[in-house]
């Protein structure tokens, strides 16, 4: 089966779990020996793992005629174009040219990132799109996240073949629920053109069916997972201390420091552990809009001596990170999945998650709570680092339980779906 994948990130250059669901969903895809995936992003960097697929970087596709090296273009692509598929590209586009503006080689320039002009860069994406669906061979299209919608409606307009799009976040979780229209419409006009709807989480599925009105019967949860860690991050892992021989104890945040993710929840519940023991230190790993406002927030509880904000982290950083910790919290206010936790499970650290995540529909080796009950927030964090026997056991069993959940295990339920859709469009 050939598959023609649009995403908008890929590791080793990643901002966020989605560039870490895309490799682990295609890697677990591949498994399967008659998988041929085609992954297209904006602007590869050289150093992504194209072992188990091949990317397609936008910003080495032609889009108009000119006087092309097509040696050049052929060892980008992988396959000779032909000139007369750039003539006719306003016939059934999904785009506004009047964004398109091209370089030398007639290709389309993008940051690699998420830009000021980022719907701009979504729109130039679209067309590159329809030149690729042009020119390559596949069965089935697969778009990520609500940045390649239009290039997944694109592709399926000049190929005729079915669209899978896979909603990893909607608005309403990033916006808490301030929705911007135009984003929402951008989601809602996928969601109306895709064959098939695969969700993060059933609540993801259920925002929607509920606030975009998608058919049920279309859409689908599919859950995320994570891979065995690579034996340079299991080394930095086994470098724990056990919690035991810890004098003191370190609880951490790791992610956005943006609304959705509850840092606010986060730093309320450290007032209250500091309130009655001063042996357990709070690390904030991420960076985002709001990370000055928590600064001040410590400050203004007296608790910044015990608040550490080493900023963004990706790689082998995160790992180090977990090995440091203790206990993982994630309060997020709307979580659509939520990886890190497996990762933080997986790495030997007890972990904390909302009840308003979806990976809360798949863990049980772990303690939730809702993100605005401050107070069971609080007591967990200080369970965890003060009751041994609790704390080992979470270790343990977690590890164990997340260990089971494979990214092959997502590929299977995928490659079903794959299939279901092919045959109903036909």
């Amino acid at each position: 089966m050939k598959v023609l994948m649009f995403g908008w990130e890929f590791p080793p250059h990643i901002l966020g779990g989605l560039g870490t669901a895309s490799y682990g969903l295609t890697k677990g895809l591949s498994v399967q020996p008659d998988m041929d995936i085609t992954f297209c992003i904006p602007k590869p960097w050289g150093d992504e793992d194209q072992s188990f697929m091949k990317i397609i970087g936008m910003n080495s596709v032609p889009i108009v005629w000119r006087d092309v090296d097509w040696n050049y273009v052929n060892s980008r692509v992988g396959s000779y174009m032909d000139p007369q598929l750039y003539y006719d590209l306003r016939d059934h586009i999904y785009a506004d040219f009047s964004y398109m503006h091209v370089n030398d080689l007639g290709c389309m320039e993008f940051s690699g990132r998420y830009p000021d002009n980022l719907h701009e860069e979504i729109n130039n994406y679209s067309i590159v799109a329809g030149v690729v669906a042009r020119q390559q061979q596949f069965d089935i299209i697969h778009a990520h996240d609500w940045l390649t919608y239009p290039a997944g409606i694109h592709a399926k307009q000049v190929s005729g073949k079915p669209l899978v799009i896979h909603v990893h976040a909607t608005d309403f979780d990033r916006s808490r629920g301030n929705v911007n229209p135009t984003v929402y419409g951008i989601e809602k006009n996928g969601m109306d053109y895709a064959d098939c709807i695969m969700c993060v989480s059933e609540l993801t599925r259920q925002t929607v069916i509920n606030h975009y009105h998608q058919d049920p019967a279309k859409c689908f949860a599919m859950h995320n997972a994570v891979y065995p860690l690579a034996p340079e991050l299991q080394a930095i892992v086994d470098q724990r201390k056990p919690s035991s021989e810890r004098k003191e104890k370190v609880v951490t945040f790791l992610g956005r420091i943006t609304m959705q993710k509850g840092p606010e929840y986060f730093i309320e519940a450290a007032k209250r552990v500091l309130d009655r023991t001063h042996n357990v230190r709070f690390c904030f790993a991420g960076s985002g809009d709001m990370m000055n406002a928590m600064i001040e927030m410590a400050a203004a509880y007296g608790i910044a001596d015990r608040c550490h904000f080493p900023g963004f982290m990706k790689g082998k950083q995160v790992f180090e990170c977990f090995r440091d910790s203790d206990v993982y919290v994630m309060p997020s206010v709307s979580e659509p999945f939520g990886i890190s936790p497996l990762e933080a499970m997986q790495s030997g650290v007890p972990s904390i998650i909302s009840k308003q995540s979806g990976c809360a529909e798949i863990l049980s080796k772990c303690i939730k709570v809702d993100y605005w009950d401050i107070d069971a927030m609080a007591d967990a964090m200080y369970a965890l680092c003060m009751y041994p026997s609790l704390h080992e056991y979470l270790q343990t069993e977690g590890k164990k339980e997340v260990d089971g959940i494979t990214w092959e295990k997502v590929g299977q339920r995928i490659r079903k779906l794959y299939d279901e859709t092919i045959q109903k469009c036909k």
